[in-house]
């Protein structure tokens, strides 16, 4: 496999791209300009890059879309599809039991040459030790190990479904946070006002804050920081009350009068510190909420942010979220998506009947005989394991019912148990034991850290999948949204597009689309349905 030209000029990671045709064949990009040309002309390559991506459709590679991306959105360049090195490293060395080392494109490349292998830590740009961009050559030599690795796997199909889908997942965060879900600050701040006071000065609480921290205070009879877990505990103490935390669910539980501000103290404090002004000057421009999504954040494939916390937006803050005039929010949230998924992968006709309904557990508790909310308890306890209350009893309804849905996850929990791995349907690896894991489970509590770690895998299979069955949405969705359509937001099962009101019908046709299409490329003919039911609204906060 020979390496492709460059786009030259000095812009990162951009000055080393390739394409990929037909997933092998290596295009060369035409040289744009000569090294010499001067700072501030990147339309050139984005030029070349619009050229090739309207004449060709490739597949675009690069070491890591977060770097390599960006620029080519400011320049409104959208790519269809790419091979992001640093994801497809990552997947590989989980599949190879490596999870953990180092996942760079440039790791890779010296892992390949057997050199000193550096660690993922970003260098700031422009310092005297920030490495030069990996080069053409080096990044062609990646790109050809990871196809090799790849096609070496047992089931290849599904996991360059899985890289596809990663990529495309890495696309859609650096899009939306280019775009930016909509989000009036002027509601903001004055729900902000209503709930808290008017904007303190830097480092002073909300008044609304400093009354019921008063109101704390009072009820002790002597000053103690509602921030401080630690005065709150020795206070409580002081009062006949032992408490080992300050949760919420053992706060409800005591009978003192400072609990009752104390609850709603914490409430507005958390929405001050994550969601308040200074998080809005941050990370609300333009008009638009614009956090940094981490593709893979968390071990079963969900995303995470780096930023912004999009994905733990209070619901009291949804009516922030405000299409423009003439525009609507189409937003639509897959209907109990993990026990489809347990349904498709175990192939347990009798859950999958009960999944080709919109409720699936109202259809579980006529199987069972019994009410919707012990069908969905029994089948939560099996995907996460529960055995407290009618867990156990509900299990074994069950186990009876459908056997392979059972032993599906049954037999993820006892890999866990007995310390191996498991992987989702296209083959993310869950993490080995750690050594303490190791240690515990041959000492007095290995019952428990064994059945533990059994609940973790249990649930990783099912979550794992469900992760992909979603980038596979979002991929699908993205390349059918009519302009000027576009995502906004992605929660584990939830998505949302900001459209012109006239397309907001075309929008919802195309997610249910999406839906379907995504659960064939991961299934295949199955008769378990995955309904995304979708609204059109002005503002968030009229969709649930």
């Amino acid at each position: 496999m020979s390496p492709a030209a460059v786009l030259s000029g000095p812009f990162g990671t951009l000055d080393h791209v390739y394409v990929v045709v037909a997933g092998e064949r290596l295009l060369p990009v035409p040289p744009v300009g000569g090294a010499a040309r001067p700072a501030g002309r990147p339309g050139h390559w984005a030029a070349a890059v619009r050229e090739l991506e309207a004449a060709e459709g490739p597949r675009w590679v690069w070491a890591d879309t977060r770097e390599t991306y960006a620029p080519l959105l400011e320049q409104g360049v959208r790519v269809a599809r790419c091979h992001d090195l640093a994801l497809t490293e990552g997947l590989l060395l989980a599949h190879e039991g490596r999870h953990g080392e180092p996942r760079s494109a440039r790791a890779a490349h010296a892992r390949l040459r057997g050199l000193p292998v550096p660690d993922d830590r970003p260098s700031a740009p422009g310092t005297l030790f920030a490495p030069e961009p990996l080069g053409a050559e080096a990044v062609a030599e990646v790109l050809a190990d990871q196809l090799r690795r790849i096609a070496a796997l047992p089931e290849p199909g599904r996991f360059r479904l899985l890289v596809a889908a990663e990529s495309a997942g890495a696309l859609v965060a650096d899009e939306m946070a280019h775009d930016g879900m909509p989000w009036r600050r002027d509601v903001h701040d004055a729900l902000l006002t209503d709930l808290l006071g008017p904007r303190p000065v830097h480092g002073m609480r909300p008044a609304r804050l400093q009354t019921l921290a008063d109101e704390v205070a009072a009820a002790f009879g002597r000053p103690v920081n509602p921030d401080s877990v630690q005065q709150l505990v020795k206070a409580f103490k002081g009062a006949g009350v032992a408490l080992k935390t300050t949760r919420q669910w053992e706060l409800k539980r005591i009978d003192h009068p400072a609990v009752t501000p104390l609850l709603a103290y914490k409430e507005l404090a958390r929405l001050h510190s994550a969601h308040g002004w200074a998080w809005a000057d941050q990370w609300v421009r333009g008009g638009r909420l614009r956090p940094e999504y981490v593709v893979g954040g968390v071990v079963s494939g969900r995303w995470a942010t780096s930023g912004g916390g999009a994905l733990q937006i209070p619901k009291v803050l949804r009516r922030v979220v405000l299409a423009d005039d003439g525009w609507l929010l189409v937003v639509a949230d897959a209907a109990q998506l993990e026990p489809r998924v347990l349904a498709a992968m175990a192939g347990d006709v009798g859950l999958a009947r009960a999944a080709g309904e919109i409720d699936l557990y109202s259809a579980l508790a006529r199987s069972f005989g019994g009410e919707r909310d012990h069908a969905k308890i029994a089948m939560l306890s099996a995907m996460y394991g529960g055995t407290s209350g009618d867990a156990s009893k509900l299990l074994a309804v069950m186990r009876r019912r459908f056997p392979k849905a059972y032993q599906f996850v049954e037999d993820a929990a006892k890999a866990g148990e007995e310390g191996r791995i498991v992987r989702s349907w296209l083959g993310r690896t869950s993490p080995p034991p750690s050594q303490r894991w190791k240690e515990l489970v041959s000492g007095p509590e290995g019952s428990r850290a064994a059945r533990d770690r059994g609940r973790f895998t249990r649930n990783f299979v099912v979550q794992g999948t469900a992760a992909e069955w979603a980038l596979a949405l979002l991929a699908v969705l993205r390349g059918r949204l009519p302009e000027p359509a576009r995502l906004v937001f992605f929660q584990h099962d939830e998505v949302m597009v900001h459209c012109p009101a006239e397309l907001a019908d075309e929008v919802i046709a195309a997610v249910t689309e999406a839906a379907a299409e995504a659960t064939r490329l991961l299934f295949g003919p199955t008769p378990v349905r995955f309904p995304m039911g979708a609204v059109a609204v002005e503002s968030y906060a009229d969709a649930k």
